[in-house]
This record gives C-alpha cells, sequence and structure tokens, in this order.
C-alpha cells in the first residue's frame, strides 16, 4: 500500500489490558495492523479489531491523523463476531473447495455454530475431516482477506448468479451509498457478510469441525477463554429448541430477513404477531399439561438475563390453573444469605450470583416442608438491611398446588440437592433466535438479548444504553459461570424469542444508541448496532401487542410483571 510523506501522528492508545489511555506519537501514515505488532508481545491475547475514535475498525485500516485508538481482543463482544464472522468466510470457503457445494450458518449451538453443509445425503465424518485440513492449510498459508466494494447492482448481479434470492432480496431494499456493499475474498471465493474481518487467516488458528446430527459444529473459543476450544458437550435438547423454532418460521413463513420485512411491507404485521403470541401459548400450554401427567411439584425455572422469566413464569402458572391445579409462585431472592456472609469474587467485592450467597440448607428445609404439607415460615430479604425476616409469610399448600420457583440457579441440582428427584421438572427459557439475515449471516441471540435488556434498563431501571454496553461483559460472564452450564439439566426448553420483536425494539432503540457520545467507550458498539438495526423494518404500532407478551417485560403495558411504567 503506497503512503504518502512522513508524518508525527499523536496517538491515545489504550490496549485490551491497560485502562487509561496512554500517548505516543508515531511515524505516518501507518497501517492499524502494524501498530498492534508493536504491541502485541505485552497482551495476553491476540487483537482482532480496533475502535479508532469511536468507531470500529479493522486492522488493514490506514491512520493518517491524530487519533484516538482502543485494541479490542475476542474477550469484546465486537472482536468474539469479528472471529466468527471470519472463521465463517474460511469454512464457506474449504467447503467450497473440497466438496464444490454451499453451507449454511444456521444458528449459535454448543459453543459454536451448527451449519449445513448442501451435499446429496448426509455429509459424512471423512467429508468434514476433509474440510477442516482444508481450513487448517489455509490458516498455515496466512491468506490475505480482501475488501472488495461493489455497486449494488454488481451484488445483485453476482447473487442472481449464484441462486441466492434471499441476498438479492436485502440489496434491492437498499440503494448506494446508503448500503455498504462490501464483499470479502478469499483466494477465488467471495461473499458478503454485515461486518468487519481479521485482515487474514492466520488470525483464525483455533477452531474445530464436529459431524453432528444431519449437520457440521464449526467450533471456537468462548469469549471468556480466547486461546482454547471449549469442552464438547452434547446439547441435543438446544439442538431440538432450534429445530421447533425452524418448523414455526415455516408457519410464519420469516426464514430470512428479508421475508420478515416483506411480510412488514405488505400489512402482515397483525398476523405476525398473533401467530407467533399463538405459538408461545400453544408451547407453555403443553409444558403445562406434561406437568400435569407427571404429578411434579417443584418446578424449577432459569435462563441467561433477558430471556422473560417472569412473565414466562407466570404465564406458566396461568396455564397450571387452567389444567386445575393452584400453583405457589416463588423466587430465589428471599432465600439469600446475611449480606456479610455474602462470598467475594475475585476482586473482594460480593458475588450475589454465586451459588453460595443463597441459603440452600433453609431453601430445601422449607421447600420440603410445603411438599410434605406442613405450614413454614417462609422468609422475606429486607435488601436495605441486607438480612431476612420471618413471620409475614407463613403458608401451607396442598397437592394440588405446585411450586413454581425462578432464579438464576434453579437449574443447578446442588441447590435442590435435599428434594426428591421425581417431585421436579427443570425449565431452561431464552430468546433462541433463529432469523437470519441470509444464509451465512446469523441474528446471534446474545444480541437479541442485550437489545432487550437495553430497552428495559433504558424505560424502567434508570441506566443509560452506554451502561448496559458496559456491564453487558459482566453479565454474560455470569451467565457462563452460573447459567449456560446448567442449560442440559432441563427437561424442556422453552424459547422466548419472537420474530417480530428486533422490529418492534428498534423504534426504542434507535434514538437512544443515537445519544451516544462519540467519546465515550461504549459508542463504536452503539454503532454497530445501529447499522445492524438498519436491515430492518419498523413496527410503529404496540397495540397489536398483547398485553401478556413476554416483549412486554420490556417495552412496558404487560399485566405480568410489576415493572413500573
Amino acid at each position: 500500500m503506497e503512503m504518502d510523506a512522513k508524518q508525527t501522528i499523536h496517538i491515545l492508545l489504550k490496549t485490551t489490558v491497560d485502562k487509561e489511555y496512554k500517548e505516543i506519537d508515531r511515524p505516518g501514515p501507518f497501517v492499524l495492523e502494524d501498530l498492534v505488532k508493536e504491541v502485541q508481545g505485552e497482551l495476553p491475547y491476540r487483537v482482532l479489531i480496533a475502535s479508532v475514535n469511536g468507531m470500529n475498525r479493522e486492522l488493514t485500516e490506514v491512520i493518517g491523523k491524530d487519533s484516538r485508538i482502543q485494541l479490542f481482543d475476542m474477550r469484546t463482544h465486537s472482536a468474539d463476531l469479528v472471529y466468527q464472522r471470519s472463521l465463517s468466510l474460511l469454512y464457506l470457503k474449504a467447503v467450497k473447495d473440497v466438496l464444490g457445494v454451499d453451507a449454511e450458518i444456521d444458528n449459535s449451538l454448543n459453543k459454536g455454530l451448527y451449519t449445513d453443509i448442501k451435499v446429496k445425503g448426509r455429509i459424512h465424518a471423512d467429508q468434514v475431516k476433509a474440510v477442516e485440513e482444508r481450513m487448517r492449510e489455509m490458516v498455515r498459508q496466512d491468506l490475505p482477506i480482501v475488501k472488495e466494494n461493489v455497486t449494488v447492482e454488481e451484488g445483485i448481479r453476482i447473487w442472481s448468479e449464484m441462486g441466492y434470492g434471499e441476498k438479492v432480496a436485502l440489496l434491492k431494499e437498499f440503494d448506494e451509498p446508503a448500503f455498504d456493499t462490501r464483499f470479502y475474498r478469499l483466494e477465488d471465493y467471495r461473499n458478503y457478510f454485515f461486518g468487519l474481518m481479521v485482515p487474514s487467516t492466520g488470525y483464525l488458528e483455533r477452531f474445530e469441525l464436529r459431524k453432528y446430527k444431519t449437520g457440521v459444529l464449526l467450533r471456537f473459543p468462548y469469549y471468556v477463554k480466547p486461546d482454547e476450544i471449549p469442552p464438547y458437550v452434547d446439547d441435543h435438547k438446544l439442538y431440538g429448541a432450534f429445530g421447533e423454532e425452524i418448523r414455526w418460521m415455516k408457519l410464519l413463513k420469516t426464514r430470512y430477513l428479508p421475508d420478515l420485512n416483506r411480510v412488514i411491507d405488505e400489512g402482515g404485521t397483525r398476523d405476525l404477531i398473533l401467530l407467533s403470541e399463538a405459538l408461545h401459548e400453544k408451547k407453555i400450554s403443553d409444558i403445562a399439561d406434561e406437568i400435569n401427567r407427571g404429578k411434579k411439584r417443584i418446578i424449577l425455572i432459569a435462563g441467561p438475563s433477558s430471556s422473560g422469566k417472569t412473565t414466562f413464569a407466570r404465564r406458566l402458572c396461568i396455564q397450571l390453573r387452567v389444567n386445575g391445579l393452584e400453583p405457589l409462585y416463588m423466587g430465589t431472592d428471599d432465600y439469600f444469605v446475611e449480606r456479610k456472609n455474602t462470598p467475594l469474587d475475585e476482586n473482594g467485592e460480593p458475588d450475589y450470583e454465586n451459588l453460595n450467597a443463597l441459603d440452600i440448607d433453609l431453601f430445601n428445609h422449607d421447600m420440603n416442608g410445603l411438599l410434605a404439607g406442613e405450614t413454614v415460615d417462609l422468609p422475606e430479604f429486607d435488601f436495605m438491611e441486607g438480612k431476612k425476616t420471618f413471620g409475614k409469610r407463613l403458608t401451607a399448600i396442598h397437592e394440588n398446588q405446585p411450586i413454581v420457583i425462578e432464579g438464576i440457579h434453579a437449574l443447578n441440582r446442588k441447590l435442590t440437592e435435599q428434594i426428591a428427584e421425581e417431585e421436579t421438572f427443570r425449565i431452561y427459557i431464552s430468546p433462541l433466535t433463529q432469523l437470519n439475515i441470509d444464509r451465512h449471516n446469523r441474528v446471534p441471540s446474545t444480541d437479541a438479548r442485550m437489545l432487550r435488556r437495553m430497552v428495559r434498563d433504558y424505560k424502567y431501571r434508570g441506566h443509560s444504553p452506554a451502561e448496559t454496553i458496559s456491564n453487558w461483559p459482566k453479565v454474560r460472564a455470569g451467565e457462563n459461570k452460573n447459567v449456560f452450564p446448567c442449560n442440559g439439566e432441563a427437561d424442556v426448553l422453552f424459547n422466548t424469542a419472537l420474530e417480530y420483536e428486533i422490529p418492534l425494539l428498534k423504534k426504542h432503540l434507535v434514538p437512544i444508541l443515537q445519544e451516544i457520545d462519540g467519546d465515550e467507550p461504549e459508542h463504536s458498539e452503539a454503532i454497530r448496532i445501529l447499522k445492524f438495526l438498519e436491515f430492518f423494518r419498523t413496527i410503529e404500532d404496540e397495540s397489536l401487542v398483547p398485553n401478556n407478551s413476554i416483549i412486554r417485560e420490556f417495552i412496558g403495558g404487560s399485566v405480568l410483571t410489576e415493572e413500573k411504567e
């Protein structure tokens, strides 16, 4: 790359381990990757992208003026997505080279991506091995990943010739220059990806392929440990939940984002919402029927942040009542240990998400007492005083009253280790987003949950979107430690995703994300989300959404939650 005459560029630089920016002067113009190479040896993990003056940039970016630069490794959500996106390009290229066919990136699964290779019949293990070997060969060669800008017209021509109808439909929705037509090329393979990439295949050293069911798992490091592939655990229940979501999407006729936009454009929003909600209600009813048939009396509900646990639990209680039962609903927060006894985290701060922050013995004692027909003095936790109070909730239940319990540790068997297993029924809930932009670009479930939380935090908890973005890594770390490891314990999984929710949330999100100033460290992530939302139509009319919908827990107007509007 030819550079202009050398000049001195003043840089405020923050690496992935620095708390503050440090000032350096460097001859320029220069390529970001060259700067990264100078400091990489001091850093724990490989840098994948950088924020330059509040905007995420690829490491191939040329810096020609004084700048504020922050370096990101895979522990940052944006960089994590860059790794997944770049690895997907490598994988698709290898599949084409080895098998001469296309593959589809379906959904997240088992700390990786579940994919479908379009061979005749079923994919075989030796074919998967050959694809992985080709990927590793390209990593060793450190091939450049080249960004190419093409016109919308050229992009439409390319996809039309390749038979990618959903990509054509999406490109036709945008006009230049509003729509960035960035193709990425790896040798002779070109594809369009909605986001940034690493400079070359040498950045993609850590991955594995594994044949699974009728497809292939593309696995890679989890963001908390960027230098290792996580242990394999068969997420067969999660796989089943995604399969159910695909069946639902066929009913809704919304396999890809252009399908969803078309439904909205053609006036189908009302039917889309009603059908989506009806599918939820039917699934909740089926779960209540299963609980009733099994005569289960301890119903345990857990899921990651912004899954809609409160709304789901209360809707389940209603369906249990339809079955002639009289459920008792409660959370686990009243069983916190005295605040002075709360375990500490690695920083010496109270760790309220630790299982040992709960009085497990008292919880088991009380639940067993209720099951035995005894009158139990259930505690109430005084969050101001930091201790439990008694005498206000003397409670007894009869055989027709299951206890519905919601909490982050509800699926952890240590919580219920003294309760007879035949009494329990475990439910894991999460918005498992199956709607994808196209066959190679997915909508991450993590993003869907963050969007929900951002709206609720702003409307009801006094938190700005910048605060939500800033706190999200800590939220995810807690989920990874306390929630996700237990999802395999569930008797049933419930997918709380709604096909229409992102278009509905969009009108709440755009104005508050635009308020994040360019000097704030969360600005680059806000811009990423805003660009992502550009692809979606907006649903303005919220009156179509039932007042018991899970999405009402986040936008307001729910008859089931206690959020103050």
